[in-house]
């Protein structure tokens, strides 16, 4: 009898949690467009508050802005996919397909899957949000392959690893108030200072919470995987054209004759050579000259450098960056309509209006909260966080400024929100489960109490760490 009552109450528990994660992926799969679709009602959602509530709305004023913030975000949206483009790179080098290999010879429970999973793809995503995003399911792939562990639980676990990779050296937030004349460095544009990453990335108030999101939900995700007789594990799906896949995937290959010139150029390491001397004599002489410091185009430049000698061919490189670009169609789409956003709310007065709002509600000690808890709700609706802080920038800048807040605590209440809204927004998680061959209503089980235990943890971090 007691028996029969703790299975019933799992099974009403089990209900419970499948009915929550049931009306997320409901909301997200039926009711939510893609993402492009729902910037272009976004842009008309704005358009139409803008005559509503803006100073300087007309129609002219608005087609004008909407026109110069959609070609003025290119330059940063060719960056941000690069980001991504070369992280990709090096997370399909040999060598490092290799090495998560022996890694994931080594585990042999649950917990010290959860154990490896949780710092190396930390990690990964704290350097680049790429490179995290592909280790993360390459890794679960390997484990689940050696070890009876739940596919879902253990997919879950790297995509909750990989959130912090807003808060690391490729938040492009981050790295964009801290590169000169960048079209997002919104600091710049208004105070003529750019912000360093010891202000925002290696920050207290940032690192601290970065390094705990990763050590308490390791032991969240020790504690919370199913019994054993309720583990569902590992299949092999039924597509290959994961990030493994090989050139001959592409219908664009060319089939060269190995013993061609055009053979032994691509496969010759002198290219390779010249790029490594080009690159690394430039960051040499760089900072020597004005001493060590990141924006995002070093930040590019070394990721490319490393990739390259990695993959050690100019064309392994190639075909690893024609197979990254697969995943980046949507980033294409999505910068451009939400750069137009950010031009009809700065060119119509609509940001500024908005931001004398938050300067009446909040104080210099609560903006970077109100920043932090109005950016959880816009990240569900523009999931990319450059896209994010084209639409959020404008009106919480503005008010730091006119509060006189922290405008680095002000700035990172943004991404490090984002980091905790995208437990819900399966947009990032599409590729990640595409590539481990998993379907996302399992996963989202488990991300949605990540999205509960890191929102807590980084509004406390905001409020209490100085």
């Amino acid at each position: 009898m007691e028996q029969n009552s703790r299975d019933n109450a799992a099974t009403d528990k089990a209900a419970a949690r499948q009915g929550i994660v049931g009306g997320l992926v409901y909301v997200f799969e039926q009711v939510m467009p893609d993402p492009f679709v729902l910037s272009i009602g976004l842009t008309v959602l704005v358009s139409l508050l803008a005559f509503a509530f803006a100073p300087h709305a007309s129609l002219p004023t608005l087609l004008t802005s909407w026109y110069g913030g959609t070609f003025n975000i290119l330059g940063f949206a060719l960056q941000m996919i690069l980001i991504l483009a070369t992280g990709y790179a090096i997370a399909e080098a040999p060598v490092v397909q290799r090495g998560l290999r022996a890694m994931a010879a080594r585990v042999q429970t649950p917990a010290r899957a959860a154990l490896l999973v949780f710092p190396v793809v930390g990690i990964c995503a704290w350097l680049n949000w790429g490179l995290g995003l592909i280790v993360g399911a390459l890794l679960s792939r390997e484990i689940a392959k050696r070890v009876k562990v739940d596919f879902a639980w253990l997919v879950a676990g790297s995509y909750s690893a990989w959130s912090i990779c807003n808060s690391g050296l490729s938040s492009s937030i981050a790295l964009s108030q801290a590169s000169h004349g960048n079209a997002l460095n919104l600091v710049e544009k208004a105070t003529g200072q750019v912000i360093p990453l010891s202000e925002t990335v290696f920050a207290s108030f940032v690192f601290i919470p970065t390094v705990l999101v990763v050590v308490v939900m390791t032991a969240v995700f020790i504690w919370i995987h199913p019994k054993a007789e309720h583990v569902v594990a590992f299949t092999q799906p039924r597509t290959q054209s994961d990030a493994g896949a090989g050139a001959d995937d592409d219908p664009h290959a060319r089939h060269a004759d190995p013993t061609s010139f055009a053979a032994r150029a691509e496969q010759s390491l002198f290219g390779t050579l010249i790029l490594l001397a080009l690159g690394v004599g430039y960051l040499a002489m760089t900072w020597h000259a004005k001493g060590f410091e990141l924006d995002i185009n070093t930040t590019i430049l070394i990721f490319l450098l490393v990739g390259l000698a990695l993959q050690r061919t100019p064309i392994a490189y190639a075909d690893a960056i024609r197979r990254a670009a697969r995943q980046t169609g949507s980033m294409l789409l999505q910068y451009p309509m939400y750069g137009g956003i950010m031009g009809i709310m700065t060119g119509t007065g609509l940001a500024a209006t908005i931001a004398k709002t938050f300067v009446v509600i909040a104080t210099p000690a609560t903006l970077p909260l109100w920043s932090y808890l109005s950016s959880l709700i816009i990240t569900l609706l523009v999931p990319s966080a450059g896209g994010h802080w084209a639409v959020q920038g404008p009106f919480v800048l503005p008010a730091a400024l006119g509060l006189h807040a922290s405008i680095p605590r002000t700035t990172m209440g943004v991404a490090m929100a984002e980091n905790v809204s995208n437990m819900l927004q399966p947009f990032w998680a599409v590729p990640v489960v595409a590539i481990a061959g998993i379907r996302i209503q399992r996963v989202m089980g488990y991300t949605a109490i990540t999205f509960a235990v890191s929102l807590v943890i980084y509004a406390g971090a905001l409020w209490l760490i100085p």
